[in-house]
């Protein structure tokens, strides 16, 4: 069984259990459209014309964070079943099991990522294109996407059922989406705040995003200081999954 047949499997798995796809691109879609809305007219004051292009990428990542999370509870559907345990019997190495996993959280990723880019042009928010923007911005969703589909990984395997999983996974999104620059910003901010949120890797990467599709330029230091940082960050999750995922095949 091969990374191919593996994510094969648990594209079928999320096909035949598509609650988790619109639960997950549900409440980005109401920041969307209704916080923008109710929150656009307010945020003029500031500079901000178009408030939906300027919460977009931050809900890129959040969305990222969502189906990631979703995909570690299939670790907790596949055992109830028994297919987890088959899966780890069978003549194959954990990398590919973990990559199976992770890039179908990858490609989930990109499938609500378009679907919110469609809604967010719907409201005119003008982004700016070009192969080298599309392709910073493709690599940094899926760093961002392959590195919490690790964590989450990593994390459904240490803790016992569906409840505790969730509520840890919330302790962590929502400290790193709220403490960042995805909804304000933090230009105006001072002190002991604004230091947690330039410490915040994510936050860099909301910026480097926004930076593209609004103005259409980046910073060739924060791009390759945001990748760089992505890819020591995916290095340490898998890190993490394959030695998690280790310690459940040595049980």
């Amino acid at each position: 069984m091969t990374v191919l047949a593996i994510l094969k499997k648990n594209i079928k798995w999320r096909y035949h259990n598509a609650l988790t796809v619109i639960i997950t691109i549900l409440q980005p879609i109401l920041w969307l459209v209704l916080y923008s809305a109710v929150a656009g007219q307010t945020m003029k004051s500031t500079g901000i014309e178009n408030y939906t292009a300027y919460i977009f990428p931050g809900l890129i990542i959040l969305v990222s964070f969502s189906v990631c999370g979703s995909s570690g509870i299939m670790n907790y559907m596949m055992k109830s079943d028994g297919s987890f345990y088959w899966i780890l019997i069978a003549p194959i190495n954990r990398s590919s099991i973990i990559f199976g996993q992770i890039l179908e959280a990858v490609l989930c990723t990109f499938f609500e990522v378009g679907i919110m880019a469609i809604i967010s042009l719907l409201f005119s928010a003008k982004v700016l294109g070009g192969f080298t923007n599309t392709l910073i911005i493709f690599s940094l969703i899926f760093l961002t996407a392959f590195f919490m589909a690790c964590i989450s990984y990593g994390v459904s395997l240490i803790l016992p059922n569906e409840m505790i999983y969730e509520t840890v996974m919330n302790a962590i999104v929502l400290p790193i989406f709220f403490l960042s620059s995805a909804l304000f910003p933090i230009d105006k901010i001072d002190g002991t705040l604004k230091v947690i949120i330039n410490l915040n890797p994510f936050a860099h990467v909301i910026n480097s995003i926004r930076s593209i599709l609004v103005t259409g330029t980046f910073k060739i230091t924060e791009i390759y200081g945001s990748i760089s940082l992505l890819c020591l960050l995916c290095l340490v999750g898998y890190i993490f999954a394959n030695r998690q995922l280790g310690k459940e095949m040595d049980l």
